[in-house]
Parts: structure tokens; sequence; C-alpha cells
């Protein structure tokens, strides 16, 4: 059932196989010993593995195998999936207990030879279908036949597959050491596959993918890979052949975003948009690392800045912004040591505190999570909390915690330090699981959302409507930072604290209540702000060159401003730059003001001089570029004298 060179790497690589043997051996070698494996036996309870009532048989029979070493290899798949929680033991029992069968008595036919010599498994499909399917009167299994032979042969194949992890068509995230992966998507994010992306252009794009996984987080590149994925499937779908991208053209991309417009136009925004920001990344860097079958028109002449959709506006963002209103707050934080199991009360706890996702508590390491700071104003050394925020790519961020949580968080340490191995929890985790399939993987974040849905449901805690409420576990992250902020806490600190990477995303959680807006404006009524005697406005208040100057302020601090040539650019940090350092005086995200005039004099008189030399050696070329260049230095220079500050944009951006 392998491919020729997966069964040549079989029959050379002992030592692999050896592996099967020794991992079999496990458990008193009942594994390795038994060719009929009885669900109720020790050897499965005692790894986790219990039999459901629903299950159609209570027995795995790998009788059927005369050969051995393809038996073992199929007993190995089984249980090493199985104990890693690939698969379920229901599933096993119900849908793959007579494919397993079935797939060892095709192995023992005489024309065992001619399938696996058939390279195209559609004749492989056919075959089978004919020869024996149909015979055998079983049809309606067949899917559950192909599902379970398509995962052994994978399998099988990667397990024998020494090369280089990010060289396979199959990257497993536990085999690549510098992954930056949440502790809860190790249980589902932590495979990608190159499979559907076609194999003239997979190596470049596993190149590409190579790169960014060094810098970015796992989920975000499984997230480019669909669309580079999807990216590719619609030209292919579009009779587009091999080769498509080197003669990619302006028509082609009018074409992907119809496309894209016409497929995603039920989804959000934000989908639309990705599906064309995620390729034009794409296309930029395998132009820059100059890959040999990047486009040869440059990307700017391909995607323009107007051809990415806007994301969702940030008002339909607010309105997703869930917060636990302030009744229910009060009954979970005073109901909360109800909870069970006891355990998630900490976890609870400590979301609660920070603020933080439920990923970052339940990826907090026994090891690591507390520092203490020396805190000059209180004279003693303050706790910190410290963790890995892996969705914003931070390390180590440190948040100060009350007393009275850092006493509970060291007994969790000491309890897991007390419990914890190399083999039961290599990872540190301090909210481990010590038993089962998911041995050395940290609790379930589920499990803690069905653990609070079962202690509203106990306590009968309603919502205004008298509906039970509806838990969601990031409803606390903004319900604290709602609490930062009426308190007064600066925006800046707020961001700091919760791991955003954008004062922007902070400030979609970071409102104030109604009540604190009622309180505040309560508190203006003593102003006098209101002049009904007539007084006059202060004079030059309307100054123009006074409101320029604090314009050119606004801009400088406020937009992502950084210094230039020749002025201020306020280009957003996430967008790329695609002007060059001359085209800079043109661009709609450069500032420039009276500051900068002696910058410009001395550019014209440089500029001048390089003219002259130009004539002198007869270079029409040099001469012609520098007076285009000279003319542009005197208009903007004019202007500046003219109007104070040349802002292309400046108030459409302070509107936003």
């Amino acid at each position: 059932m392998l491919n020729n060179g997966a069964l040549a790497l079989r029959k050379q690589d002992i030592g692999r196989y050896g592996e099967i043997l020794s991992y079999l051996s496990e458990d008193g070698g009942y594994w390795i010993e038994n060719d009929v494996w009885e669900v109720q036996n020790k050897a499965f309870t005692d790894n986790g593995l219990f039999p459901t009532l629903r299950q159609t048989t209570a027995k795995i029979d790998f009788s059927h195998y005369s050969e051995e070493i393809m038996r073992n290899e199929v007993k190995y798949y089984l249980i090493s999936s199985l104990k890693n929680g690939v698969l379920k033991l229901g599933t096993v029992l119900n849908l793959y207990s007579t494919a397993v069968k079935r797939l060892g008595d095709y192995s023992n036919t005489s024309d065992i030879h001619r399938i696996e010599e058939l390279e195209d498994d559609e004749k492989f499909i056919r075959y089978l279908d004919q020869h024996y399917i149909r015979r055998k009167g079983s049809s309606k299994n067949w899917n559950h036949y192909l599902s379970f032979k398509n995962g052994f042969v994978k399998f099988i194949e990667d397990f024998y597959d020494e090369r280089n992890e990010i060289e396979k068509d199959v990257w497993h995230a536990a085999k690549l050491p510098w992954v930056k992966i949440s502790a809860c998507d190790k249980r589902t994010k932590n495979s990608m596959s190159f499979a559907d992306i076609p194999e003239y252009y997979r190596s470049m794009v596993k190149r590409y993918l190579g790169k960014l996984i060094t810098r970015r987080s796992w989920s975000y590149c499984i997230e480019t890979l669909i669309y580079l994925k999807y990216f590719f499937g619609i030209y292919y779908r579009h009779e587009y052949k091999d080769g498509f991208l080197e003669n990619l053209c302006r028509e082609d991309i009018e074409k992907y975003l119809l496309w894209t417009m016409e497929e995603y136009k039920s989804s959000n925004a934000t989908y639309r948009s990705k599906a064309v920001s995620f390729i034009r990344y794409f296309l930029d860097y395998i132009q820059m690392a100059e890959f040999p079958m990047s486009p040869k028109r440059h990307i700017n002449r391909l995607i323009f800045d107007d051809d990415i959709p806007r994301r969702e506006r940030v008002s339909d963002t607010m309105e997703k912004v869930r917060y636990i209103p302030e009744p229910i707050r009060e009954q979970l934080d005073a109901l909360i040591t109800d909870i069970e199991p006891k355990e998630m009360m900490t976890v609870y706890v400590l979301l609660r505190e920070t603020g933080w996702r439920g990923t970052d508590i339940l990826n907090l390491r026994y090891d690591n999570c507390l520092d203490y700071l020396w805190n000059k104003s209180e004279n003693r050394y303050v706790p910190y909390l410290c963790g890995e925020i892996t969705k914003t790519g931070i390390p180590r961020l440190k948040i100060p915690i009350r007393d009275e949580v850092e006493k509970m968080v060291k007994e969790l340490v000491s309890e897991a330090i007390e419990k914890s191995t190399d083999d039961n929890n290599p990872e540190k985790y301090l909210y481990n699981t010590y038993e089962g399939r998911n041995m050395g993987m940290p609790i379930s974040k589920q499990g803690f959302v069905q653990a609070v849905r079962e202690l509203i449901q106990r306590k009968e805690i309603t919502d205004a409507s008298g509906e039970l409420y509806h838990f969601k576990t990031h409803a606390l992250r903004h319900t604290r930072a709602l609490e930062y902020a009426e308190h007064g806490m600066p925006i800046g600190v707020i961001q700091q604290i919760l791991g955003h990477c954008s004062l922007q995303m902070t400030l979609h959680y970071a409102k104030v209540s109604e009540n604190a807006i009622y309180e505040k404006w309560k508190s203006t009524e003593k102003l006098k702000l209101f002049h009904v005697e007539g007084a006059n406005p202060p004079k030059n208040f309307s100054n123009k060159e006074q409101e320029e100057s604090i314009r050119y302020e606004f801009v400088r601090k406020t937009l992502d401003a950084v210094r230039v040539p020749f002025g201020i650019c306020f280009k957003p940090s996430k967008i790329a730059c695609k002007h060059q350092m001359e085209k800079c005086l043109e661009c709609p995200n450069f500032c420039s003001g009276k500051d900068n005039i002696t910058e410009y004099e001395a550019e014209i008189n440089r500029v001048e001089e390089l003219i002259r030399l130009s004539r002198c050696i007869n270079r029409e070329d040099w001469e012609e570029k520098n007076t285009e260049y000279l003319g542009l230095l005197k208009k903007m220079m004019e202007r500046i004298r003219k109007e104070g500050i040349v802002h292309k944009n400046g108030q459409f951006r302070e509107d936003i």
C-alpha cells in the first residue's frame, strides 16, 4: 500500500522499524504480543483509553495481516494515534474496525504488488472498487476504509522520512523547536500540510513559510497557508497552468479581486481583506528575495493599495466586544469557590486578575511564572506574574499581582513540582494533565468554560432577560480592560498589561461604562464653560500659523511619525513603504514644514551642482533626472513658505 520510495525506506531503515517494535513493547508488551486487542484490557485503561457505551465492537483484529512488518506498522499507527489524541477510541471501534481487517485482506492478495505499482491514486481506487468493494457488497464502508488507509499511508511514510521537517509536505509543530505555538493550540493545530499547494510551486511556498515561521506565530502561519492555498487553487480552477505566477499581470490580479469578492461576499470584510493583503505580502517577499518563480512585474504594478478591501469598521469591531455585566460579575466572583473541579477556580482568579487570554494563563510554566522586582516606594519586592504571549510574539510579559494571588500561584507551583516528571510534564506547565491521552498537555480551555457554565446553571445566574448567562472566556479579558480604564489607568499601560501589539486594539476594549460616563459628565456641571455675559474669545485664536503649528506637532507625536529627509513620515507601521527616497516628496504619507527649509536649501544647492557636473561630462540622463528632482524641491519649498506646512492627507488621518 506504500509507494515504492516508502517501501525502500522501510526495508533499509532497520533502526526506524526498531523504534516501532520498542514502542509496541510498552505496557507489558501487550500491543506486540496480541493480534486481537480487547479494549477492556488494562493496557487501554491505564492510558486513559476507555470504551464508550455506543461502541459497535470491543475488539481490534490484526490477525488478517500475514506480513509481520505491515501488521506492526498498522498497530503502531493506531496505538500511537490513540495515545496522542489524533484518533479517538470510538472512531477506531465504530468506523475503522472493519477497515483494519479489510486492509489486511488486501495486503495478502496476489495482486498487492500490482496495487503498489499503481502510482496514480485514482487508478488505485478504481482497481479496488472493481476487484473488491463491489464483490464484497460493502460500498457503504468505502469512505471509512479510504480514510483509514490514507491516514495510515501518510503516517508511515512520514515516519520513515527523516528529511529536515521544513523539507516535508507536512510540518509538525513539535518537530520545529523555534515555533511559537500556544499550549492550547497544540491539541488541534499541531501540523500544517502543503499537499494542496500545486507541486510546481510547493517548494517556494515552503521556503516562504520557513522564513515566516521564525518570526510569526504558528497560528498566523497556518492562516497564511490557508490564503496561499486559496490563491493558487482559484487560479488553477480557472484553467491557469504551471508558470502563471512568473507571468502574472495586472489583468490576472483584477480577475482574482473579482473572484474573491464573489466567493467572500457573505463573509466578514476582514476575510476579503486578508485574501488580498496576505497574497501581497507573499508576492512582495518573493520578489525582494529574488525567488526564481516570482512575478516578473513589480508588485507595485500588480496590486495597488486601493485593491485591499477595508477590514471591518471600528464600530463593527466594538459591537463584538462583550463585557460581563456587573451583577453577573459580582455573582461569579462570589460563587467561584463552588466550581468543580476546584483547580478551575485558580484559572478564573488569574483571568480576572490579569485580563490575559485563556491560552496565556494555561500556557504558564511553573519554573518561571513568578518573579519579584524591587519597588522603591513600598520598599519591598513586588510579585509579578510572567508568561509568554504567543499570539503577539511577546516572549516574557511581566505584570504585577496582589499578594494573595501570589500566594495562590506559589501553592500551584509547589503542587506542580511535586506531581511533575520528565515524562508526564516535560514542558513544565503550571496547569498540566498528568495522565491519559493528553498527558503532558495543559488542561483544556473548553474544560474551564464548561466548568463555569455548569456553575452558572447550578447557581442559576441569569442575565437581564432572565435567561442563564452565556459565558465566554474572552469576556473576562474585555471586562478587565474596562475596569482598568474606569480606574484611570493610562491606555499605554493597559496595552502593555494586556499584551496587545497595537494601541488601536486596546482602544477597542478599554472604553468606559455608561455609569462612569455619567459620573464624569456630572462633575462638569460646576465648570464655567458658557460665557453668557458675552465675553470675547482669546485673541489670535484662529491664527492660521498657530493652527498649522499645532497640527504639525500632532502629526509628529501621534500618527506613527518617523523622521525622514525633509520632514516627517506618518505611514502606518503595518504598511510597507512603496516609495523610494526621492519619491517621499510626493508621497501622501509625507509631512514637511518650515523647520525643514534649511534642508531644502542645502539639497537644492547640491542638486544644482550635480546638474552643472552632468552638463560638463555630457550626461543628459543625469541632467534630466536631477532637473526634474530640482523642480520638485523648489515647488515644495515654495509651498512651505506660502502655506506653512505641507501635509497632503493630514486632516483625513487626524479624523480617523
